[in-house]
């Protein structure tokens, strides 16, 4: 199922802005709410494939606890911006980066969830980090995961997915998450928290979160990661079979 007809008539190039200024990156964009299981597929995905791995969604809990650790009131636009155009974040082998540091679980707590969707909704912030995410398609080719990739950060990628699954579903998948790693939980209130986000999310005036026209629409409320990934997997076989049969090859 799709979320309407594309408009794109450059199916499986980039935005023209990656390194060397080459247009002809393939680009996979996975979007969707929080707790979709998003990143996990972004990342299977890259590696299967032998492309790069955008987690978005990083990019915002960085630039939360960065402020926090600075001073910054999350409710300043402009200082905020004027941070996220020069935070010194990086990906290394699955790890997030700040100016060398690597931060682990830091970015990864339900308080860095919650500021990162505060700094989010301002327009000067997501101005100030999309160039930097669209120079991160570089060849062979990209899967990025967050909430505007396919409607706003890459527009013209050659196969747009939005993953779904139900506010109970996601809030228990976070339960299971928190407890596992020892952390206390209640599950009513990370249901209201998740539903609270959403909101957030798709409210916001500056790149709400929606469905790509064209956007592959995936729900995986009762479907396991592996099932989710084999059925991105036919779409990218679809969509980009000449890459698809090099990585075979290989």
């Amino acid at each position: 199922m799709t979320a309407g007809d594309s408009a794109d008539a450059h199916p499986g190039l980039g935005d023209g802005e990656a390194p060397g200024g080459n247009p002809a990156v393939p680009v996979i964009t996975i979007d969707g709410p929080s707790g979709t299981g998003k990143g996990t597929l972004a990342a299977r995905l890259a590696a299967h494939l032998g492309w790069h791995c955008l987690d978005s969604g990083a990019l915002y809990r960085v630039l939360g606890l960065a402020a926090g650790r600075r001073g910054i009131d999350l409710d300043d636009e402009a200082a905020l911006a004027g941070l996220a155009a020069n935070l010194g974040i990086g990906f290394a082998a699955g790890r997030v980066l700040l100016e060398g540091e690597d931060l682990g679980d830091l970015i990864r707590t339900e308080t860095a969830g919650l500021a990162a969707s505060r700094v989010a909704v301002h327009p000067l912030v997501r101005a100030a980090l999309l160039h930097w995410q669209r120079c991160q398609a570089r060849p062979p080719g990209l899967v990025a995961d967050g909430r505007d990739m396919g409607t706003l950060v890459f527009p013209r990628a050659g196969l747009k997915v939005f993953l779904d699954a139900s506010a109970q579903e996601r809030a228990e998948r976070r339960y299971k998450q928190l407890m596992g790693k020892g952390l206390d939980a209640n599950l009513p209130d990370l249901v209201e928290a998740v539903r609270q986000r959403d909101a957030r999310d798709r409210d916001r005036p500056v790149a709400p979160l929606r469905a790509a026209a064209g956007a592959v629409l995936v729900d995986s409320t009762a479907l396991s990661a592996n099932n989710v990934f084999e059925l991105v997997l036919e779409e990218v076989r679809r969509v980009f079979p000449d890459q698809f049969h090099q990585v075979a090859a290989d």
